[in-house]
C-alpha cells in the first residue's frame, strides 16, 4: 500500500534534491520524514522504533556528506529506512520486506549508497575502516567514510577489534555511536554504564559546553596551540568523568555527548568534522521510537511490532475462532523454566536476545540463573562452557544465523572438550521477511560435522519440549536443538515430557512404493502432502528422522529394504545437510535407490514470508506432491495455477 508523503519529502528522491533545502527546511523534513515512516510501518510492517530514532542524523548525513562517493554504512540496518528513502526508494518503499520487494536492511545490489550489506551487528566499523585504506590507496583522500553504529552493536569483540586497527590507521574515518540504551532489548553490561556516566554526567557535560568556544578559538592560534588543545580537552573529559576515555585510549578523538534530534546540531558538527583528519567518534544521544509516544515508552515492543494502528496504537492481530498453537520461542520459554524448577544446574544464556528467544521468561521467574550477555555469541558460547566445566547445564539460546558467528567456540570450547552444552537454535530455516542475512540455512550442516555433537530437531511442539528433557539428562555432551520462526501445530502442546532416545526416528505413516524423509518443522508440510496424496490413491510413508546426528540406521535400513523411491525434505541446505547424510548412509551400505533431495538450494534466498520462500526452494506441500507424483508416475501432474 502505497503512502503519500509532506510536501517537502515529496520532492526529494535523492540527496541532491535535499541538498537543495536550506539548513531552516530541514527541521520540518524531518518531520515529514518521520511521519511518513511510521505511516507506511503502520500499514505494511516492519521494524519501527530504530528508524525513528535517527530520523535526523539520516537527514543531516545525507545533507552534509557527497554520498554515494562518501562512502556510509549502518550497522545491522534496522535503523536504514529514512536513508533508503532519501535514496531513490521512496516510490517502492511499501514493498519492504515485501516478497520480491526491496531488503529491510541496506544491500549493495539494491542501490549504489547501500555500500556494504548488512544483518547481523557490528560489522560496520570494519566494512568502512576496510573502505578507507582502499580509498587512501586509491589516492581518493578527500573520501569520507562513516559507520553508524548502535550502543548494543557496540557489545560485540568485532566491534572493539576494528575500532582496535583502526586507532593505528590514521584513515579518515568517522564512527558515530548512535546511544539509546537499546539494541531490540535493554542494552546490558559495563559499557552501558560507561556510556551513561558519560551522558549524564552534568558537569562534565556543562563544562565541556562554557569551554567549547575557548578551546575552538585556541585552536585558530596554530600547530603548537592545537596539541594544547587536545591535551586540554582529555584532561577536561578524564578528570570530570574521573575515569580515562575509552575511546581516545584506542586513539580516536571523541567528540560528544551531543543531542541527536537536533538536526542544525548534528549538521554543524558533521560539517566540522569532514576537516578532521583520522579516526574520530562522534556520540550522538537518541531515543529509539522517537516521535511515536508508545514506541518511546515500550522499547522492545515496537522494536517491530506488525500492523498498528497509528493514530491509537493499537497492534492489529488476527482473532482467532480456537486456540492457535503457540510459537516455537515461547514453548522453549516455558518448558526451560518447568525444567529448571526441578534440575537446580540448569542455566539459560542468550546474547541479547532474550524476548526474541523467550529467555525473557526465565529471566523473570529465575534471573540468578539466566542470563543475556549483550551481542556477543562467541563470548555466549564459551561462557556456557565455563558453566559446563563447574556442573551447570547451560541452555544457550542463539538464533541459528547468529551461531554462524560462534562456530569456532561451539568446535573449541565445547566440543572438543566434550562439555554439557544444550545449543537452542530458533529461527532455523526459513526466517521470513528478515531475508538472507537472517535465514537459519546452514546449521543442520554445520553441526552435523562436528565430533562429538548431537543434533536434532522437532517436528512440532511436543517433540520440542521432549528433546530439552532428553538433552538435560546426565552427560549428554554437546547438544543442538534446532526448530523455526512462528508458530507450531499443536494448540494442546502442554503435555508430559519423555525421553526421546537419542538417535531414534519414528515412522509417521506406512506406505508403499516411495518413502518420505523429514526432519524438523517443515515434516508438517509432508504430512499435507501425504493426505492429499492419498485421496488420489498414492500412499508414501513418512518418517520423521528428529536426530541428524546419531542417525537412526535401523530406521534408514528399513526404508532401504523396502522401497526404491525415496524423498528427503529439511528446511535447510541441500549441500551437507540430511539429504546428504541419507545418501552417504545409502552409499556406505551398499543400497540403490532413486533419492530426490527437497531443500535450499545453492543460492542465496532473498525475503519473503516462510510459505513463499518454502514453495520457491520446492519443498513446500505443493512441491512435495509434485515430486512424489514425478517420481511414481513419472510426471508431474499439475501445477500451482491448477
Amino acid at each position: 500500500m502505497e503512502v503519500k508523503a509532506g510536501e517537502l519529502l515529496e520532492n526529494i528522491n535523492y540527496p541532491s534534491d535535499l541538498k537543495k533545502l536550506s539548513e531552516a527546511d530541514l527541521e520540518r523534513l524531518c518531520k515529514e520524514l518521520r511521519q511518513y515512516i511510521i505511516d507506511v510501518v503502520s500499514v505494511n510492517g516492519g521494524h519501527f522504533g530504530a528508524s525513528l530514532g535517527v530520523v535526523e542524523l539520516s537527514v543531516a548525513l545525507h545533507y552534509v556528506l557527497n554520498t554515494p562517493y562518501d562512502q556510509l554504512v549502518w550497522d545491522v540496518g534496522h535503523q536504514a529506512y529514512g536513508h533508503k528513502i532519501l535514496t531513490g526508494r521512496r516510490s517502492v518503499f511499501h514493498t519492504n520486506r515485501v516478497y520480491k520487494g526491496i531488503s529491510g536492511f541496506p544491500k549493495r545490489g539494491e542501490s549504489e549508497y547501500d555500500t556494504f550489506g548488512v544483518g547481523h551487528s557490528s560489522t560496520s566499523i570494519s566494512a568502512a575502516l576496510g573502505m578507507a585504506v582502499a580509498s587512501n590507496h586509491n589516492g581518493e583522500k578527500d573520501r569520507q567514510h562513516v559507520a553508524v553504529i548502535g550502543d548494543g552493536a557496540m557489545t560485540a569483540g568485532l566491534a572493539f577489534e576494528a575500532l582496535n586497527h583502526a586507532g593505528i590507521e590514521n584513515s579518515n574515518l568517522l564512527v558515530i555511536l548512535n546511544d539509546n540504551c537499546m539494541s531490540i532489548d535493554p542494552n546490558v553490561g559495563a559499557l552501558k554504564e560507561y556510556l551513561t556516566a558519560i551522558t549524564t554526567s552534568r558537569q562534565y557535560n556543562r563544562f565541556r559546553d562554557d569551554i567549547g568556544h575557548v578551546l575552538a578559538k585556541l585552536s585558530e592560534l596554530g600547530p603548537n596551540a592545537l596539541q594544547v588543545v587536545k591535551k586540554i580537552e582529555k584532561s577536561i573529559k578524564g578528570t570530570l568523568l574521573k575515569e580515562s576515555n575509552l575511546f581516545e585510549a584506542l586513539n580516536f578523538r571523541y567528540f560528544g555527548p551531543i543531542d541527536g534530534h537536533d538536526v542544525k546540531q548534528l549538521v554543524k558538527v558533521l560539517k566540522d568534522l569532514r576537516n578532521i583528519p583520522g579516526p574520530k567518534l562522534l556520540h550522538c544521544v537518541t531515543v529509539k521510537g522517537k516521535g511515536f509516544a508508545l514506541a518511546e515508552k515500550d522499547q522492545t515492543k515496537w522494536h517491530a511490532p506488525g500492523l498498528f494502528d497509528k493514530i491509537t496504537g493499537e497492534i492489529k492481530k488476527v482473532k482467532a475462532e480456537k486456540p492457535q498453537p503457540p510459537k516455537y520461542q515461547d514453548v522453549f520459554g516455558h518448558t526451560l523454566v518447568e525444567l529448571a524448577e526441578k534440575n537446580p544446574a540448569i542455566m539459560g544464556v542468550t546474547p541479547a536476545m532474550p524476548s526474541g528467544s523467550s529467555l525473557n521468561i526465565m529471566m523473570k521467574a529465575m534471573p540468578d540463573r539466566a542470563f543475556d550477555v549483550g551481542i556477543a555469541e562467541q563470548h555466549a558460547v564459551t561462557f556456557s562452557a565455563g558453566l559446563a566445566t563447574r556442573g551447570k547445564l547451560p541452555f544457550c539460546n542463539i538464533y541459528s544465523s547468529f551461531m554462524q558467528r560462534a562456530y569456532d567456540q561451539v568446535i573449541h570450547d565445547v566440543a572438543i572438550q566434550n562439555l554439557n552444552v544444550v545449543f537452542c537454535l530458533d529461527r532455523a530455516g526459513m526466517a521470513g521477511a528478515d531475508g538472507a542475512t537472517h535465514h537459519g540455512a546452514y546449521d543442520l550442516a554445520y553441526m552435523r560435522c562436528i565430533p562429538n555433537m548431537i543434533v536434532s530437531a522437532p517436528m512440532n511442539e511436543e517433540e520440542l519440549r521432549n528433546l530439552m528433557f532428553t538433552a538435560q539428562q546426565d552427560n549428554m555432551g554437546p547438544f543442538s536443538i534446532r526448530y523455526p520462526r512462528g508458530t507450531g501445530v499443536m494448540p494442546d502442546w502442554r503435555r508430559p515430557m519423555k525421553v526421546v532416545p537419542v538417535g531414534k526416528g519414528r515412522k509417521v505413516c506406512d506406505g508403499e512404493e516411495l518413502a518420505i524423509l523429514t526432519i524438523g518443522h517443515i515434516g508438517n508440510e509432508a504430512v499435507k502432502a501425504c493426505h492429499e496424496l492419498n485421496a488420489e490413491g498414492i500412499h508414501p510413508a513418512h518418517y520423521d528422522l528428529r536426530y541428524l546426528k546419531p542417525l537412526d540406521e535401523e530406521l534408514l535400513h528399513e526404508v532401504f529394504a523396502n522401497f526404491k523411491k525415496v524423498i528427503t525434505v529439511e528446511d535447510g541446505c541441500i549441500q551437507g545437510g540430511m539429504g546428504s547424510a541419507v545418501l552417504e548412509f545409502m552409499a556406505d551400505n551398499d543400497y540403490t535407490a532413486r533419492v530426490i533431495r527437497l531443500g535450499i538450494p545453492d543460492k542465496i534466498i532473498e525475503h519473503g514470508e516462510q510459505p513463499e520462500l518454502w514453495a520457491e526452494c520446492g519443498y513446500d506441500s505443493f512441491s512435495i506432491v509434485n515430486a512424489v507424483k514425478k517420481i511414481v508416475v513419472g510426471v508431474t501432474t499439475r501445477t500451482m495455477a491448477s
